[in-house]
């Protein structure tokens, strides 16, 4: 409702019994993005293609005879390639997710929205949901008039249409996610088998379902009131990021002018036309001759649409176009742009970024095959054995990261004497994958004059099968007064 027309405000007046009543919450505009094709639009459209390439088919790629990605919850084990992860290798998600972040910024702060334009998956999912509208109900003003004519039998031949691809499209998308979880092939075996247990069938029809919500209903309300990175950009870009923005000083003032006439000459209107097709493709409905809105997505259709107004009207493109604030304040050129990429907020992004992800690729390079804890046991603190010997209880995880059987000779170190209670090592072998909890004791024989106490021992396990790499544990030992 329009709370400056008279005619709307009596008519609220009239509703509510002579009491003026001032709605806070507007009824959403539905939004008809029409069809454009250019150069932007066909980046748009590589990027559908390669994510979704990779998010459907990486759950059936195999590596050595098993899912190549397969984050298996149930059992605790993540493989990604070559590499297996366990819960206890969380710091490794963090630090990911840290690196996301800093990515998002140091991209952010050079480019503006770039991740929402062509990879973001609302955006992805919202193109390809919008493909299936345009050829089951038409472009814009085809859907616009099948969304006001009386329901018949095309209309509902159309719509029943749409929301069967749209549902079959969701049920694929929910199907695949579930498939990084639950090995993809058994997955599918029980689905065409109509076997699928309670869980599975749970978390594909609710992926499904939200992907069908937020590509078919949702759309642009997801980018404009529900995702914080609308809200937090405004903090990560500066006047020499580059956004997509309308070039006022050509545009400006609008109006309809002949092709054989230059802008500006004979009292014509400057570049822009007042066509307002940057509007009609807009995916979000905005206006960009407004000025940078939080409720653009950066997906460059306005830019696509206008350069082929500017051809048909014999004007320059670029009247919409990315671009800095900077450079459309001074009037610089792409050189003198780019030369203001390299700036402080920049290179500290960069920097952090690259000393982060060398770290973690390191870290990684140097993950031990062997993870070995070691815990106390607090029910027998140290006890006496034969001829004063000194004994402690102590619990080991061993847990194998590889997918290869570890052969490993277990002892210990730190004191003068100290040994395992049956024998100077202990050999183990750990199946691929393997979790074992082991049981172990350590003795120290009697020595005169030792304080009592704490004392630090290690806990060293050789790799048999690969010489020199040893796995190394702390631990304590407690002698009695």
């Amino acid at each position: 409702m329009n709370l400056h027309d008279p005619a709307a405000a009596d008519t609220c007046v009239a509703a509510t019994g002579g009491q003026r009543v001032i709605p806070l919450y507007v009824a959403e505009t539905k939004v008809y993005p029409r069809s454009v094709k250019g150069r932007f639009t066909n980046w748009r459209w590589l990027m559908v293609f390669v994510t979704q390439l990779f998010f459907y088919g990486a759950p059936w790629l195999q590596w050595h005879g098993r899912q190549a990605l397969l984050f298996d919850l149930e059992a605790g084990r993540f493989y990604i390639l070559g590499l297996l992860f366990y819960p206890q290798d969380f710091i490794y998600l963090a630090v990911l997710l840290v690196l996301s972040a800093l990515a998002l910024f140091f991209f952010t702060a050079v480019a503006g929205r770039l991740w929402c334009g062509y990879s973001c998956p609302q955006t992805v999912y919202t193109e390809m949901f919008m493909w299936i509208e345009r050829h089951t109900e038409g472009d814009r003003q085809a859907r616009m008039r099948l969304d006001l004519s009386p329901w018949n039998a095309d209309k509902l031949l159309r719509k029943f249409g749409k929301h069967g691809a749209w549902i079959a499209l969701a049920l694929l998308t929910g199907f695949s996610f579930v498939g990084y979880f639950v090995p993809v092939r058994q997955l599918s075996h029980q689905v065409i088998s109509l076997q699928i247990e309670a869980w599975p069938a749970f978390w594909v029809l609710f992926y499904a379902g939200a992907t069908y919500g937020n590509a078919g209903f949702l759309r642009e309300q997801m980018c404009k009131y529900i995702c914080p990175y609308a809200r937090f950009q405004s903090a990560l870009i500066d006047a020499d990021s580059l956004i997509i923005s309308y070039d006022s000083v050509r545009g400006e003032p609008r109006g309809a002018r002949s092709r054989k006439t230059a802008s500006g000459q004979l009292g014509q209107s400057a570049d822009c036309v007042d066509c307002t097709l940057c509007v009609q493709v807009c995916p979000t409905g905005i206006d960009i001759r407004n000025g940078l809105q939080n409720e653009c997505i950066g997906c460059a259709a306005c830019i696509d649409v206008c350069d082929q107004v500017m051809d048909k009207v014999g004007a320059p493109r670029g009247l919409i176009r990315y671009v800095t604030e900077n450079g459309i304040k001074n009037r610089w050129s792409r050189a003198q742009m780019l030369s203001r990429v390299m700036r402080p907020r920049v290179l500290l992004y960069g920097t952090i970024l690259v000393l982060l992800s060398l770290s973690f690729l390191i870290s990684l390079q140097q993950r031990s095959d062997l993870l070995m804890d070691v815990v106390k046991d607090r029910g027998v603190m140290t006890r006496q054995v034969g001829e004063g010997w000194t004994e402690n209880v102590y619990r080991l995880q061993l847990i194998n990261r590889t997918e290869r059987r570890l052969r490993i000779r277990l002892h210990a170190e730190g004191l003068s004497g100290l040994e395992l209670s049956n024998g100077a090592h202990l050999d183990i072998s750990l199946a691929p994958a393997a979790i074992e909890a082991l049981p172990v004791q350590l003795r120290l024989p009697p020595r005169p004059g030792m304080n009592s106490g704490t004392h630090p021992v290690y806990f060293i396990a050789e790799d048999l099968d690969h010489a020199g790499a040893t796995f190394r544990t702390k631990a304590v030992f407690y002698l009695p007064r």
